[in-house]
C-alpha cells in the first residue's frame, strides 16, 4: 500500500552532519507526522535536487564545507523564492539571524536550542507553505473557472455556481492535513461533501464517519481513542478506536457543535497534539487520519456565548466550507427533480413518470426548509404512489402544505419597499403589484400563483378577468 505522505510537497534537511540529519527525521516523523523528507550532506547537491523534486522547504544549516548557508540561503531566494527556507546554526549570535531574517528566511534556531521549539517551528512554516500554496491554487481556479478532479464531485447533482466555487476550494485545500469545518443548514448535504474532500486528499485509508451528537463525555471518548481490556466495567477485550479505524484515511465529526465541554478539551488537544490516550492505556498512539468537522449550528455564535471554546473554534476553521441552502440555488431544483426520480424509480421497480410541466415551477417556488433531503423524500413519496404515466403533484402540494404550516417572516423595517418620501401607492395598486409578481413567479400558471397569494384559483382568476375588462 502506498504510503501517505504529509506535507503534499517535500521538505528538504540540508546539514553536513549524518547524526543530526537522522535525528531531526525521527523527531519530525514522531511528534510532527511529518513524513515527506529529503536529506542531503553536501551542500553543493541542494540546488540540483530542488530543480527535481517538489521541495516547498528547507532547513539549512549555516556551517557547512563547499558552500556556505548564507550563500545557499541567497541562491535559494533569487532563484525559488516559493520555497520557504529555515536556518539552522550552531551560533547563537543575534546580528547573524537578523541577517538570515532579512536575506528570506522564514525563520533561524539554534541547535543547542531544545527541539521542541525547533519542531514547532518547522510545523509554522509547513502551516504558511500549505496556505500560500492552497492561495495560488484557489486563484487559478477561480480565474480559470475549471475541476481538475470533476470525478470526485459526481454524486453531488449541482450547476449552481456557488457549489462549483465550494469545489474549486476543496480542490485547492485537499492535500492539507489541517481540519475542515463544513457548515450548512440540515440536508444540505455535507457529508457528501466531506467525502469529496476524502477522496480529493488521496488518503489510502477509509473515511469513517461519527456522529456525536448526544455522545456524553465518556461515550465521545470511547467512541473515538478506544479502549483496552479491563478499562471500565464490561470491558472485556480492547477495542480500537474511530481515529485507529481511519488511518491513513478521514475521520468525519458530524454535528459537533452539539459536542459537551468536556468532550471539546479532548478533541482540541487532538488535534494539536496529534497523539490520544485509548481508556486505560497510558501509552499515547499518534493520529494518522484527516479530521473533518461538519455543523448545520453557527460556531461563531455559540463560541460568542460560550457554549463553545474559542480555540477550537479557530482551531477547526483553519479550511471552512459553507453550503448554501437549496433556495439558495433554485437552479439545482428541475437537476434534483429528475435525479431523484431515476433513483427512486429504479429502487421501487417502477418507470421512470412524466413531470408535468407546473412541478418545477411549483417547487421553485418552495422555502425547502429540510432543503436536499426534503425534496429527495417528497419524490420519493410521490413516486411510491405514482400509477399512472404522468406523475400526479397532489403529493408534493400536501408535503408543501405541511411544511408551510410556520407563519411567513415579518417584513423587516430596512427591506420596506416603499420610499419614505414618496407618496403611498393606492390599495389596489398595491394589490395589482402584488398578483404580477406572482404570476411571473408562477410562470403563468393561475393554480401556482393563488397558492403563493394564499388565494383560491378561482379568486385570482375573478381579480385577473377584472384587471383585463
Amino acid at each position: 500500500m502506498k504510503q501517505n505522505l504529509y506535507p503534499s510537497f517535500g521538505l528538504l534537511l540540508v546539514d553536513d552532519e549524518p547524526s543530526f540529519l537522522r535525528s531531526l527525521s525521527i523527531a519530525l516523523e514522531r511528534s510532527g507526522g511529518i513524513n515527506h523528507l529529503h536529506r542531503c550532506q553536501d551542500s553543493r547537491e541542494v540546488m540540483s535536487i530542488l530543480a527535481r523534486e517538489n521541495i516547498g522547504l528547507v532547513t539549512l544549516d549555516l556551517t557547512m564545507p563547499h558552500l556556505s548557508g548564507e550563500k545557499l540561503l541567497s541562491r535559494i531566494v533569487e532563484e525559488h523564492p516559493e520555497i520557504g527556507v529555515i536556518v539552522i546554526s550552531g551560533l547563537n549570535q543575534v546580528e547573524t539571524a537578523v541577517n538570515c531574517i532579512k536575506r528570506g528566511a522564514y525563520d533561524y534556531f539554534v541547535k543547542t536550542d531544545e527541539q521542541d521549539r525547533l519542531i514547532e517551528g518547522i510545523k509554522r512554516a509547513i502551516r504558511l507553505q500549505e496556505l500560500r500554496r492552497e492561495n495560488q491554487e484557489l486563484r487559478q481556479r477561480v480565474l480559470n473557472d475549471t475541476l481538475e478532479h470533476p470525478e470526485a464531485f459526481a454524486p453531488i447533482v449541482s450547476g449552481d455556481k456557488g457549489m462549483r466555487a465550494v469545489f474549486q476550494y476543496l480542490e485547492s485545500v485537499a492535500p492539507s492535513r489541517q481540519p475542515i469545518l463544513i457548515s450548512g443548514e440540515s440536508g444540505v448535504g455535507k457529508e457528501l461533501i466531506a467525502r469529496a474532500a476524502h477522496e480529493l486528499s488521496g488518503c489510502q485509508g477509509p473515511l469513517v464517519c461519527v456522529n456525536v451528537a448526544g455522545l456524553d463525555d465518556n461515550h465521545f471518548a470511547d467512541t473515538l481513542f478506544g479502549h483496552q481490556r479491563g478499562a471500565f466495567t464490561g470491558a472485556e477485550s480492547a477495542r480500537a478506536g474511530m481515529i485507529e479505524q481511519a488511518a491513513d484515511g478521514t475521520l468525519f465529526l458530524d454535528e459537533i457543535g452539539d459536542l459537551s465541554m468536556a468532550s471539546q478539551v479532548k478533541l482540541l488537544r487532538l488535534l494539536q497534539e496529534g497523539e490520544y490516550y485509548p481508556l486505560g492505556s497510558d501509552r499515547p498512539k499518534r493520529m494518522r487520519a484527516r479530521v473533518l468537522v461538519a455543523t448545520h449550528q453557527d460556531l461563531a455564535d455559540k463560541q460568542a456565548e460560550g457554549s463553545f471554546r474559542k480555540d477550537l473554534y479557530y482551531r477547526l476553521r483553519t479550511h471552512q466550507v459553507q453550503i448554501p441552502a437549496l433556495r439558495e440555488r433554485k437552479g439545482d431544483i428541475a437537476l434534483l427533480l429528475e435525479h431523484f426520480l431515476e433513483e427512486a424509480a429504479a429502487e421501487l421497480g417502477k418507470n421512470k413518470p412524466t413531470v408535468p410541466r407546473e412541478l418545477p415551477v411549483l417547487l421553485a417556488n418552495y422555502a425547502f426548509p429540510g432543503n436536499v433531503r426534503e425534496l429527495r423524500a417528497m419524490v420519493y413519496d410521490a413516486v411510491s404512489q405514482h400509477r399512472s404515466r404522468m406523475l400526479s403533484m397532489d403529493a408534493f402540494k400536501r408535503a408543501i402544505d405541511l411544511g408551510s404550516d410556520e407563519p411567513p417572516a415579518e417584513l423587516h423595517p430596512d427591506s420596506s419597499p416603499f420610499v419614505a418620501e414618496a407618496p403611498l401607492p393606492r390599495l389596489h395598486e398595491v394589490a395589482d403589484l402584488l398578483v404580477e409578481e406572482a404570476m411571473r413567479r408562477a410562470e403563468g400558471n393561475q393554480t401556482i400563483a393563488a397558492r403563493l397569494l394564499g388565494v383560491s384559483q378561482p379568486a385570482l382568476s375573478k381579480r385577473l378577468k377584472k384587471r383585463q375588462g
